[in-house]
């Protein structure tokens, strides 16, 4: 164990974030927090950073720790270039490296004792370097940036100049650089391409420290983390296995507690109503026994009512007017901005009823063609053409849709005044709006509730083309399956952008991918694109290490279950082991009271005498049997 957090508990003001949280950490061990928006994962990281102090409870780092933090907000300010705040990680190298090639230039001119002074010199300069990786250091740079999305036309960029988003990339960068025992990393998937995420997972998967992740993309956490922490209601729960093992077992758990809770929900009602009953007699003996019943109902230990999760969309959303068969047909489509061709040459053909996910790397033009078939921005050549009965809804980043000075309730009713208040009330409880939720003013809310607030309307309307832009920005995870759940039942026509693999796996039945050479089409979820794309084009080298990389994470993850059924079996032989020699040492001291006890009794001492070795022949192969599953 080389970090614990031991009854963490936080409040601010009277608002209750953590309590009692508890768990730790192994050398080598990936772990995720994970929790909906505002369970506190974040305030979690900056108090086991000491950047907040928790109201109780205690964070132990083991000695001679290193701990490096990567928060989703960077407000350090760099007057290098990006190479150069790479490279100043490895300054102690760099300056070593100077002084062994002043060494060389010096000892030309030395000789006798001042020369044989220098070459010792020179002989322990030249192991520090060599133990630290200083022939390494500069492509470790290379390699981090390139696979974080920086190409060599990039390195000698000021900082100063970059992004918000690049900027954390620099910071991330700087991180993995730096190779601390312990990484903490909060959203840091939040400004990386496909390909820098895919590089990420690699570079985790195998590194030699431990990784804290906290952060919504379920496809990174998969293929990365071993355990789970869920921060839910303030209280921590534990789950030994990746994010879809932990999914799996949360609704069993979520399941088995409602099951619970209803089947002693069922029983105090019985009993309240024999209760009932038996004061109805109004006899002496029937009210003793009411009064007996009551005090064994009054000392029943109440579980709590699970908390209502809202997770599935209970709706079956359709549009009112069906679409032809032929949808959006895109030929020939360009457009550049100046000297910047973003795209040429595109064709799309989309069906009814196809949910088709657009995807590709950072600045390959895929916001622009959804704006370009919304009319948002003009095209450089080419043609769009929408079928027979088509009528799109479009979404984007910006929830320009919505009217800040409104009710959640009034946005929905004043845009669909012929749907009553329960279907409305309905809809908003489907995106996790309930209560007197529903009356908060637009305004007032976070970008996650106001992202699902814009879909539920989106959902409502008479649309049955969606066209979804990066939908599931700023939405927690149970906010993201309740999306998934809508579009999955929705039965119109759908295409969208994202970065978000575990929901293009959920909701994709077609995957066109947008690079330089034009778009390519895969029938199929992420995880066949994955197949498909990647095999295809196995000569390019970069392409086969992803694939490499994925199997090995899933050979990783079957080997660590494995070694934990191993692990069981030897915990449950080892218990048998020692139940077994408990029993034989208690049986030879048996047999002696019974050699003592038959003196006389020559034909009885045989027996017992045989029975005695028998007893210690077994007993010491058990011992060795022991002492072999103990070691």
């Amino acid at each position: 164990m080389i970090l614990s957090c031991q009854n963490i508990s936080k409040s601010y003001g009277i608002t209750e974030i953590l309590n009692q949280i508890n768990f730790h950490i192994e050398a080598k061990e990936k772990l995720a927090i994970v929790g909906i928006n505002g369970a506190g994962k974040s305030t979690l990281l900056k108090i086991i950073m000491g950047e907040e102090e928790a109201d109780e409870g205690q964070v132990v780092i083991s000695k001679d720790i290193r701990v490096g933090y990567l928060s989703q907000h960077q407000d350090s300010y760099y007057d290098k270039t990006i190479y150069g705040e790479l490279l100043s990680v490895k300054q102690e190298l760099v300056t070593l490296q100077d002084n062994i090639r002043q060494a060389e230039l010096d000892m030309k001119h030395l000789d006798g004792k001042e020369l044989e002074d220098a070459l010792e010199r020179y002989t322990r300069m030249m192991h520090t370097f060599e133990s630290q990786e200083g022939y390494a250091f500069e492509s470790q740079i290379t390699g981090i940036l390139k696979g974080l999305g920086f190409g060599e036309d990039d390195f000698h960029r000021p900082v100063s100049e970059l992004s918000g988003g690049q900027k954390t990339r620099v910071s991330l960068g700087r991180l993995l650089l730096e190779k601390p025992d312990i990484i903490l990393l909060d959203e840091p998937t939040n400004h990386l391409d496909l390909n820098s995420i895919r590089w990420l997972e690699g570079y985790l998967s195998g590194y030699e420290g431990a990784v804290i992740i906290v952060s919504h993309d379920r496809y990174f956490l998969d293929k990365i983390v071993t355990k789970i922490v869920e921060i839910e209601n303030t209280k921590s729960t534990i789950y030994h296995g990746n994010y879809s093992y932990y999914a799996q077992k949360r609704e069993e758990v979520r399941l088995s507690k409602y099951r619970a809770y209803m089947n002693q929900q069922a029983e105090i009602h019985h009993q309240e109503e024999v209760i009932a009953k038996l004061k109805q007699f109004n006899r002496e003996k029937s009210i003793k026994r009411a009064e007996s019943r009551e005090k064994m109902l009054a000392k029943i230990e109440r579980i709590e009512k699970p908390q209502d999760v809202n997770d599935e969309m209970r709706l079956s959303l359709a549009p009112d007017i069906e679409s032809g068969n032929d949808v959006l047909l895109i030929e020939g489509l360009s457009k550049s901005y100046g000297s910047n061709t973003l795209f040429t040459d595109i064709n799309i053909d989309i069906k009814r009823s196809e949910h088709v996910a657009l995807i590709g790397n950072n600045g390959t033009g895929k916001t622009t063609i959804l704006k370009i078939i919304n009319q948002l921005i003009p095209k450089d050549s080419g043609k769009v053409t929408l079928g027979a009965q088509v009528h799109i809804a479009y979404y984007d980043q910006e929830h320009q849709i919505l009217h800040p000075d409104k009710t959640l309730f009034d946005e929905l009713q004043d845009t669909y005044p012929n749907l009553n208040n329960t279907k409305i009330r309905n809809v908003l409880a489907a995106f996790l709006f309930t209560g007197d939720n529903v009356f908060k003013q637009i305004k007032d809310l976070s970008g996650g509730e106001r992202g699902r607030l814009s879909l539920a309307k989106l959902m409502l309307g008479n649309a049955n083309f969606l066209i979804l832009d990066e939908p599931t920005n700023h939405l927690d995870v149970t906010s993201k399956e309740i999306l998934e759940n809508a579009l999955k039942n929705y039965t119109g026509t759908v295409l969208y952008v994202s970065h978000d693999r575990y929901f293009i796996n959920q909701t994709a039945t077609r995957i066109l991918d947008l690079s330089s050479d034009g778009i390519t089409s895969y029938i199929g979820n992420y995880d066949d694109y994955i197949e498909r794309h990647l095999v295809s084009t196995a000569k390019d080298d970069e392409k086969q290490r992803v694939i490499k990389e994925e199997t090995e994470t899933k050979k990783d993850w079957k080997k660590s279950k494995e070694e934990q059924a191993r692990e069981r079996k030897r915990l449950n032989d080892i218990k048998k082991t020692e139940a077994r020699i408990d029993e034989l040492e208690q049986l030879l001291i048996s047999l002696d009271e019974e050699m003592n006890a038959n003196a006389t009794n020559v034909e009885k001492l045989t027996i017992i005498s045989n029975q005695q070795a028998e007893t210690s022949a077994e007993l010491e192969r058990l011992y060795e049997e022991w002492e072999t599953l103990s070691c």
